[in-house]
Order: structure tokens, then C-alpha cells, then sequence
């Protein structure tokens, strides 16, 4: 090929690869500009989006919230259109009767319900400095989990063997008792009537960027970032009966 064609393709090439990294976000910002209305609003992170590098980068941490989890509240806005009689349900309580839902809209609502309700909390338990518990929750970890050592042993263990996407959650009951539990895709305890303490995302957009397949280096990185006071607070709430999500 002579010199100047070889340069030509070259230049031609380097912008195809770079209208190709840069489309996704273009396309979002155009769906997003005509995404259906509904009773559902993305949350704003509670901090900056790099705020979380001691286990997830901040690429990570945009691309995760500003379009996967509001992929979920547009589509479960959309879902919920011709359903007025559901926009003034709690989102915990539309996914605590996910089996009543009409039969159309039950999967939508699970998966990007699910999702919405998984996000919102897993953003509400990180932006911390990690450490450990204290005062009664450390102490139900100690009473119901084995102890804080073992608790974490048991929480990356479920992390680790979700098959495919999904998460692991601590559970929480109005009397305070903690259990570990996995769910695949974006189900969740609130599905079941339950509620969450905290959660942690294995989906691989969670954290491809920065550990690829290594999925057990980013569950062990992630305590890292966890806020123990914000999920002592949940810890109190759920035991007061006011834990949403």
C-alpha cells in the first residue's frame, strides 16, 4: 500500500475507534433526553465518583450510575406508563408484590425494580473508609455471622460463587437478625419481603475495568470503601421498622 494510502487508513481507523468508545455515552445522552417520565428519579451518588478508588475506579463508579442504574429507572418508568394505579406504590412495596403485578410488566419491573432498589443501596453503603462495625451491629455480626473475621469470609465466599451476575446481601430482620444471602441478576430480599443491611454488585460491570475476571480481588478490595456508619444506621432503621431500601 503506498505510503500516503497506509497513512489515510490509519487516520480513518483511529477515528472509527474513537466514535466507537464514544458512542455509547452519546446514545444514552440521547436516550436519556426522551426517556419516558413515571413516579422513579435516579438518585445522585452521595459523593464523587471518586470517592471509591481505594476498590472501585471512578470511570467505573460514572459509567456504572449515570448509565446503568439509570437504564433501570427509565425502563422501569416505561414499564409503569400505562399504570397509573402503580405510581403512588413505594418502590419496596412494588417489589414486595412483584407476583400480583399484571403479567406484562412483572418481568420489566423485576429486573430494573430490582436494579433501582440494588443501586440505590449499594451507592448508600459505600464512600466510607472501611474498618469495622461497632456497637450492636458488630455485635449481631458476632452473635448471628460467627464474628466480624468470619462474616467476611462468608460474605466474599457468596460474592464469589454467584454464578453469572448478581449479588450478596446481608439480611435483616425487624428484630435485628443478620443472614448472608445471594440473588442472581437484579433480584433482591425486598422481592420476598425482606430487607437489606448491605449488598455488594458482582455484575461485571461492577468492576471489569479494573480486575477483568478477577472477581475475588475486587470482593476483597471492597471493604475497603465501605461506610460502617451509614450501615449502622440501616442496622437502627431496620430494627425501628422504617428501612426502605
Amino acid at each position: 500500500m503506498h505510503a500516503t494510502h497506509a497513512r489515510r487508513a490509519l487516520l480513518l481507523g483511529a477515528a472509527g475507534a474513537a466514535l466507537t468508545l464514544a458512542l455509547p455515552r452519546r446514545v444514552f445522552a440521547q436516550a436519556a433526553s426522551s426517556a419516558p417520565t413515571g413516579p422513579f428519579t435516579l438518585p445522585p451518588l452521595p459523593y464523587a465518583n471518586e470517592a471509591n478508588e481505594a476498590a472501585i475506579d471512578a470511570r467505573t463508579m460514572q459509567i456504572h450510575h449515570d448509565l446503568h442504574h439509570a437504564a433501570y429507572v427509565n425502563n422501569l418508568n416505561a414499564a409503569l406508563r400505562e399504570h397509573s394505579q402503580l405510581h403512588t406504590m413505594k418502590l419496596e412495596e412494588l417489589l414486595a408484590k412483584i407476583g400480583e403485578l399484571p403479567e406484562g410488566i412483572r418481568t420489566a419491573v423485576r429486573n430494573n425494580g430490582g436494579g433501582h432498589a440494588n443501586h440505590t443501596m449499594f451507592w448508600g453503603v459505600m464512600g466510607g473508609r472501611g474498618g469495622q462495625p461497632s456497637g450492636e451491629l458488630l455485635a449481631a455480626i458476632e452473635r448471628d455471622l460467627g464474628g466480624f473475621d468470619q462474616f467476611r469470609t462468608r460474605f466474599e465466599q457468596a460474592a464469589n460463587t454467584q454464578f453469572g451476575a448478581g449479588w450478596a446481601f446481608v439480611t435483616v430482620t425487624r428484630e435485628g437478625r443478620l443472614a448472608i444471602q445471594q440473588k442472581p441478576n437484579q433480584d433482591t430480599p425486598l422481592m420476598e419481603g425482606g430487607r437489606v443491611l448491605l449488598g455488594n454488585d458482582v455484575w461485571e460491570h461492577a468492576y471489569y475495568l479494573r480486575y477483568q475476571n478477577r472477581r475475588a480481588e475486587y470482593t476483597r478490595a471492597w471493604w475497603n470503601v465501605v461506610n460502617w456508619d451509614a450501615v449502622g444506621q440501616r442496622y437502627a432503621a431496620a430494627k425501628a421498622g422504617t428501612l426502605a431500601i
